[in-house]
């Protein structure tokens, strides 16, 4: 039998939604997303002197980097991988390859340019951010890199 829970209006249920989010303990969550998804204890983390914190793991053949500024609303968590290195061969291909990437199977990430790097990247803010929120985040840009990092390269490298 199934059991209901009591109505609540709009206010009690978006002052409970608050409540629970400002709970969330981003640091933990992230710890233990990246605890199931890294590989060969590769987990590394450190803090930055403004207090936010870095980790760093190896996600098959990527290595993945997670970026939290701090733990206040107003605060981001940036998830991003390298997937090739430019100069590349053919860049105008390239980026037009990446276009029509981050238009039809990025879900919410996107490719990216990092100092001369091939991105996949992430980035929220950590208002009303769920636990479910970050797992996927981190989720989506380690299998997005690990997927395509071989086959951009192939194509693309200028070695």
């Amino acid at each position: 039998m199934a059991s209901y829970q009591e109505a609540l209006t709009n206010d009690e249920f978006i002052k409970n939604l608050i409540e629970e989010t400002a709970t969330i303990n981003h640091v933990e969550i992230i710890e233990n997303v990246i605890d199931s998804l890294e590989q060969d204890d590769s987990a590394m983390v450190s803090h930055t002197q403004d207090g936010g914190y870095l980790w760093k793991f190896n996600y098959g053949s990527v290595e993945v980097f997670v970026r939290l500024t701090g733990k206040t609303d107003e605060d981001t968590i940036t998830v991003w991988a390298v997937v090739l290195k430019l100069p590349v061969k053919d860049e105008t291909k390239l980026m037009r390859k990446l276009l029509e990437m981050n238009c039809s199977s990025t879900l919410e990430a996107r490719f990216g340019i990092i100092e001369d790097k091939v991105v996949v990247i992430s980035t929220r803010t950590l208002a009303e951010l769920s636990p479910g929120e970050v797992s996927r985040l981190i989720t989506i840009v380690a299998t997005l890199a690990d997927n395509n990092d071989e086959a951009l390269q192939s194509e693309f490298s200028a070695v």
